[in-house]
């Protein structure tokens, strides 16, 4: 029984003697105080008008009834140490409260905010709960005791988490143990490029070339030089001009970007030097070409520390802007139009380029560039004071002339174009009626060995029409062409070098300077308007050595063609008449049916003009 209510009955009961008072009724809701006193056991029960054997202070505590704190309306606090008033400590202010060690028992885990308190009982010496106080929010906790069982559970429990906190703390003080220093990467040398000397094969390391280019080869997987990089490297002098035949898909890109960089290794410049002063000036006629060399210069400078940015129509231009200016510029790769652009407002300075190069000359030649070429050329330093490349797939009398205004005696290296043409592809040509090709390009392309395909066109409509037609009878394909938004041919270009599309259906505007690897068949629905271009379509496959195959249809259209592109190749074209498997009926579809577009007021002239890179100003040939 709390010592605080056995003191209050005590007072009252010595302050009224021992007379009794007047007995209350049986019925009364109310029981009197001497009703509730504890009795001692043993003693006669308590009757009316019989006195009880009453507990006085400094008897034994007696054993409380059930209901004796009922009795007066209070509940039961939990038991305290008995205290004297005089001596009882103040008490602790919040933030002077500290809680238990780890290793003292507690009867339940303390809540957030309420401090434990602990004291042990004068009778038993076990630890009772501790009393709960009001928290800050007003809500009264909950009282309830804690069985036996609970408590030696909680009593065992601090042993255990006493070891716990001793191991984390052993375990913040010791340090981990060191680890092992990392091994440090071997620096490469030319002695880890290791090729097999094959007679009539240069190998790279043989070429005279910086460790830089030759580290960035071996990543490449590069072995041994093309025809066209093996005589440029070999007889082409330091500081020589050069005038180079070669068609595409020979390496000739490899190739004035290893005489570019081997010049600029052999004689650096600062690197505080001004931006927009590029040391190399690399002229495009195509966009997809001028995204290209950037690509493959990056690849063959990456440990050479030179900075090569493509300047071309149809993108940001003040993005390209940006990339100019804020570094210094070794390499610039650009076509024509979006290049003058710069040049005027000042951000370009050509004044200083030590190289410059122009790449497929004759195609420069045939889309109306050569004014815009001249400009530029005039902004360069004159032709003694810098080195000139030229490359065509034909040195034809006009580009020869080009090449004297350019550049003074030019060493020639001219490679034949049978190396591409008849070693490394397959070719088939297909005598079909006009209204036959698609079926036959249909069963051609549900055949299974069926790898990348690009298939030729030689207008824009007829590739949309294509397209159209194979994604309705359910084949995935996509479009590149002039017409396309460049964003969108950087994702198809993209998509098709990953092997995420199978199909691209194009013009000849992908039909120059692109690499594409294990391109397998490429498809000249429509034969092309000059045979050189036919040679650049099929050069799309049989790259670098490897094998392809090169499908033409010849129609009654177009059949006209096929013996100048003979005699341009030198050798009998074999033409057939396709398999029945090829000319099997379409199969029936309920999609709906081309329906072309209708013909813009624009269309008839120049869209973009020479800024786009990939437009003609000759009227004599149809929009690629």
């Amino acid at each position: 029984m709390p010592i605080g209510l056995i003191k209050r009955l005590a007072k009252k009961l010595s302050g009224s003697g021992a007379s009794a008072k007047p007995d209350r009724p049986a019925g009364s809701t109310c029981a009197s105080a001497s009703a509730a006193l504890p009795v001692v056991p043993g003693s006669a029960a308590v009757s009316r008008g019989t006195a009880a054997e009453v507990w006085r202070p400094g008897d034994p505590v007696p054993l409380a009834k059930a209901g004796a704190a009922k009795t007066f309306g209070t509940r039961r606090a939990p038991a305290r140490k008995p205290e004297s008033s005089t001596s009882r400590e103040p008490r602790r202010s919040r933030p002077d409260r500290v809680r238990p060690p780890a290793s003292a028992a507690v009867s339940e885990p303390a809540s957030p905010g309420v401090p434990d308190e602990s004291r042990p009982d004068d009778q038993s010496g076990t630890l009772e709960t501790p009393r709960r106080r009001r928290s800050r929010g007003g809500r009264r906790r909950s009282r309830k005791p804690a069985d036996a069982a609970g408590m030696s559970d909680v009593a065992a429990a601090p042993q255990e988490v006493g070891a716990v906190t001793e191991a984390v703390a052993v375990a913040a003080v010791e340090p981990p143990p060191p680890s092992p220093p990392p091994v440090a990467a071997k620096d490469w040398t030319p002695a880890d490029y290791v090729v097999e000397p094959v007679e009539g094969k240069l190998r790279f390391q043989d070429a005279d070339l910086p460790d830089s280019i030759l580290h960035a080869l071996a990543d490449m997987g590069f072995r041994y030089c093309t025809p066209i990089q093996a005589r440029v490297l070999q007889e082409v002098a330091d500081g020589h001009n050069l005038a180079g035949r070669a068609q595409t898909g020979t390496g000739k890109t490899a190739a004035f970007l290893l005489l570019t960089f081997k010049q600029f290794l052999q004689n650096p410049l600062p690197a505080d030097r001004p931006c927009g002063k590029p040391r190399a000036l690399i002229l495009a006629p195509t966009r997809e070409l001028v995204i290209q060399i950037v690509r493959d210069a990056d690849e063959i400078a990456k440990y050479c520390g030179i900075n090569s940015i493509a300047v071309y129509g149809g993108a940001d231009y003040d993005r390209q802007e940006r990339e100019l200016l804020k570094a210094p510029v070794d390499v610039v790769a650009a076509t024509p139009g979006r290049l003058l652009d710069f040049r005027r407002k000042g951000t370009l300075d050509l004044s200083e380029v030590e190289v410059l190069v122009i790449d497929e000359a004759d195609r420069m030649l045939d889309m109306g560039f050569i004014p815009d070429v001249r400009t530029i050329i005039r902004s360069t330093p004159p032709k003694e004071r810098r080195r000139t490349l030229l490359f065509s797939a034909t040195l034809s009398d006009e580009v020869m002339r080009l090449a004297s205004q350019w550049m003074p005696d030019p060493h020639v290296v001219e490679i034949e174009p049978d190396h591409v043409a008849v070693d490394t592809v397959k070719q088939l040509v297909y005598m079909v009626r006009a209204n036959q090709k698609f079926t036959v390009l249909y069963n051609l392309l549900k055949r299974p060995n069926m790898g990348r395909v690009l298939v030729f066109a030689n207008r824009r409509d007829q590739t949309d029409r294509i397209a159209f037609e194979l994604q309705r009878h359910g084949i995935e394909c996509e479009i590149l062409s002039g017409a396309v938004d460049q964003k969108k041919r950087m994702r198809v270009l993209d998509d098709f070098r990953s092997g995420k599309l199978r199909i691209v259906v194009a013009t000849d505007v992908a039909g120059r300077g692109l690499h594409v690897d294990n391109i397998d068949h490429v498809v000249n629905f429509d034969l092309p308007y000059e045979a050189e271009d036919y040679v650049h379509r099929i050069g799309r496959t049989g790259r670098a050595g490897a094998e392809g195959t090169a499908v033409s249809f010849a129609c009654e259209d177009e059949s006209f063609g096929i013996p100048e592109i003979e005699k341009y190749m030198g050798e009998t074209m074999s033409c057939k008449y396709p398999e029945d498997v090829l000319l099997r009926a379409l199969p029936r579809t309920t999609a709906p049916e081309y329906v072309r577009p209708p013909r813009s007021p624009s269309s008839g002239g120049r869209s973009g003009g020479s800024r786009g890179g990939g437009s003609r100003s000759s009227g004599g040939r149809p929009r690629r």
